[in-house]
């Protein structure tokens, strides 16, 4: 194996869970509807509870306006119908990221990392006490690691969802091809006085102790895992939260670009979950809102989480 090879491998190595193919793999076209999920038989749906739902309405364009976007109706708010029964909420990529001390490079390149722990701490110990409490079903959603291969819910997920596909057959990489991955991750992410930190980083990883799974718990690391999951529990709506919403929540295994493909509708709690952001973007949380409205747009909706939580107090009441 020659030495690119080597330092190519690696790199995905350093990378797994953290969804390297952003922007990549969406498969709802914006110019065609999405898929209409399984139905529901009404005498098996249950009772329904009420959420306020916040949803993006995304015409008519104004062509007499300069920019005709400006003329769609945008956010807006309504009461739904829900039915809790076959509704779960999914914490994504949770993760015990250590201290910016232990690894400075890995925070370096995910200065999300601060971000996400503040909602850990301030968010995530309400929203799941009131979760578990009320019996709603909560999944996890995991990968990067061996961390939560010893609990039970994972091994259900595994014996669930039978022998793993086997993995797409891909490309043999030319030298340049190898060398332009190399560049790309000296140059573009995670750079290279980082790449070191952030293999330490992975080889350790853990569930943040704010996220991690109680008792049964289902826990998936792919979307073939958590769709067994689903059909054990009659489950076709997931509501996400977690990190990062623009790229591990959308993108990676278990994401909602590859639940859509089982039929499940995907939203997500607003304030339970945080973006990648850029230089340009950061600074107002650009890149959430952009990833919000795609939730929005392409896959189900956006709940605030007060709102989700009084619900979800009031179905069990």
């Amino acid at each position: 194996m020659s030495r690119m090879q080597k330092q190519t491998i690696t790199r995905r190595t350093m990378l797994q869970g953290m969804g390297t193919a952003l922007g990549a793999g969406l498969t709802v076209p914006m110019l065609h509807p999405a898929p209409v999920a399984a139905v529901v038989k009404e005498e098996v749906a249950g009772p329904t509870v009420r959420i306020p739902a916040w949803y993006y309405q995304h015409f008519d364009a104004d062509y007499e306006k300069k920019v005709p976007e400006e003329g769609f109706g945008g956010w807006k708010k309504q009461d739904l119908d829900f039915s809790l029964d076959h509704t779960a909420v999914v914490v994504m990529h949770a993760w015990n990221a250590g201290t910016r001390e232990a690894y400075p490079g890995w925070w370096r390149c995910v200065p999300y990392i601060p971000r996400s722990y503040a909602i850990l701490e301030k968010v995530f110990p309400e929203l799941l006490s009131t979760v578990r409490n009320a019996g709603l079903t909560l999944f996890h959603v995991v990968g990067g690691g061996e961390y939560y291969k010893k609990f039970p819910g994972y091994q259900r997920a595994v014996a669930l969802a039978g022998p793993p596909e086997p993995a797409p057959e891909k490309i043999t990489l030319d030298p340049v091809r190898q060398q332009l991955e190399q560049f790309r991750s000296d140059n573009v992410f995670v750079g290279k006085q980082n790449q070191a930190d952030v293999k330490r980083g992975f080889d350790r990883l853990d569930f943040a102790p704010q996220a991690k799974p109680v008792g049964e718990e289902g826990i998936a690391e792919n979307g073939r895992q958590l769709f067994a999951l689903c059909k054990e529990r009659c489950i076709n709506h997931l509501v996400y939260c977690g990190f990062a919403i623009n790229w591990c929540l959308l993108l990676s295994p278990g994401g909602m670009a590859e639940m859509q493909k089982y039929g499940i509708l995907c939203s997500a709690l607003r304030q339970a979950t945080t973006a990648v952001e850029n230089k340009e973007s950061a600074k107002k949380e650009w890149a959430k809102e952009l990833a919000l409205w795609r939730v929005a747009l392409a896959f189900g909706f956006v709940f605030d989480v007060d709102d989700f939580s009084r619900a979800v107090k009031k179905w069990r009441a």
